[in-house]
């Protein structure tokens, strides 16, 4: 396997006027699971094409492990191996299957093409197979197979070429709730068992929370914030980050950091929350200012002694849980009620979690607290 190294990565599709990456920068490591991710539009399939070379840049190049794959300096290409030579495997939203072959010749397809000996094309398909839990669908043909047995098929085909590194391209989008749950589950499994380097294009924050061990999350051909789930969901380093992770999406209030009796205090037009002895330091050049202060779903707790008031409008079960819309003020935000029972009362008093405070600068939308 091979870790893939992007460095200063460009590309342009009007010879330089405007990009849809902007010298990307990024290390995906040997054996990890990597996600891209972001809104439609943001980079992240041209990236991944880019790194398959189906794509060629304006500028940067492209190394897995030490081999150098693509090297182009202002629009002029110095080196640029061709895809059918990278030794990677790609899977795609669409399962592109040969409707008139088996199963197993779909999957052995590839090998029989580089002229692998038979004993081996039939090992590496019966253990790919039996790893997908597709083995006893071998003699069917894909007219016959489910939505997510297609989409087994589609990884093993891919999988069984023993690439050195393996792209897919939102691959469970036409999938069903459930199955998309199962094949996610199989798919992280399989990856962690082969150690193969992965790279995952998706806009579905919930497949690259539960899936990867390294997120990269795009805006408009540039990277925002890339880490571990925990890395981003917990201290996202800017309002984007903080907004697009998370369901429900995290509450933002605008507040005014003011001195009170030598003490600072967060005041919004409808509550104050006395600022948290460890957040004294970072706030104090904001004092007399307005900052945004982020608050997820999850860390607002009903309380009988809250120093939020708040009005409930609506609520939705769960089952285990239940989503509170409540009015603070003239905004509508969310609390995550982790009780059987839902809220009976119809005005409520919150306190957010002190220790899970997020604040952020509103004239440059980046995070305030360490």
């Amino acid at each position: 396997m091979a870790a893939i190294t992007i460095k200063d990565m460009s590309v342009s599709y009007n010879k330089g006027k405007s990009y849809v990456l902007d010298k990307l920068n990024l290390t995906v490591q040997d054996g990890e699971f990597c996600v891209f991710l972001g809104p439609s539009g943001c980079g992240k399939s041209t990236a991944m094409h880019c790194v398959a070379g189906l794509l060629e840049p304006v500028d940067g190049t492209i190394h897995f492990g030490e081999e150098l794959m693509t090297e182009v300096s202002g629009g002029k290409k110095k080196n640029f191996v061709p895809p059918q030579e990278r030794n990677i495997a790609m899977v795609f939203q669409e399962y592109a299957l040969y409707p008139n072959m088996t199963v197993r010749k779909n999957m052995s397809f590839a090998l029989e093409t580089k002229k692998a000996p038979k004993e081996e094309i039939n090992k590496r398909v019966d253990t790919m197979a039996k790893m997908l839990s597709i083995d006893h669908l071998l003699d069917r043909r894909p007219a016959e197979l489910s939505g997510g047995q297609r989409q087994r098929v589609a990884l093993g085909r891919a999988l069984v070429r023993d690439p050195q590194v393996f792209l897919l391209d939102e691959p469970l989008g036409n999938l069903d709730a459930k199955l998309r749950d199962q094949v996610r589950y199989e798919l992280k499994k399989i990856q962690t068992q082969l150690g193969i380097t992965t790279i995952y294009v998706t806009h579905d924050q919930t497949e690259a929370m539960t899936m990867a061990d390294h997120i990269v999350l795009m805006k408009d051909g540039h990277i925002m914030q890339e880490g571990t789930p925990n890395e981003l969901y917990n201290h996202p380093n800017c309002e984007f980050v903080a907004g697009f992770l998370g369901t429900p999406q995290i509450n933002l209030f605008t507040v005014r950091v003011t001195e009170v009796n030598g003490a600072l205090v967060l005041n919004a037009d409808s509550f104050s929350l006395p600022v948290p002895v460890e957040l004294v330091a970072c706030l104090k050049p904001y004092a007399g200012k307005d900052v945004h202060l982020g608050i997820r779903p999850s860390d607002l707790l009903i309380t009988e002694d809250g120093l939020i008031p708040a009005a409930v409008e609506s609520i939705e079960p769960l089952g285990d849980a239940h989503l509170v819309y409540v009015r603070i003020g003239e905004q509508v935000v969310v609390v995550k009620h982790a009780e059987e029972e839902a809220p009976a009362a119809k005005s409520l008093k919150l306190s957010p979690n002190p220790a899970k405070l997020h604040l952020f600068d509103p004239s440059t939308e980046k995070r305030i607290n360490p």
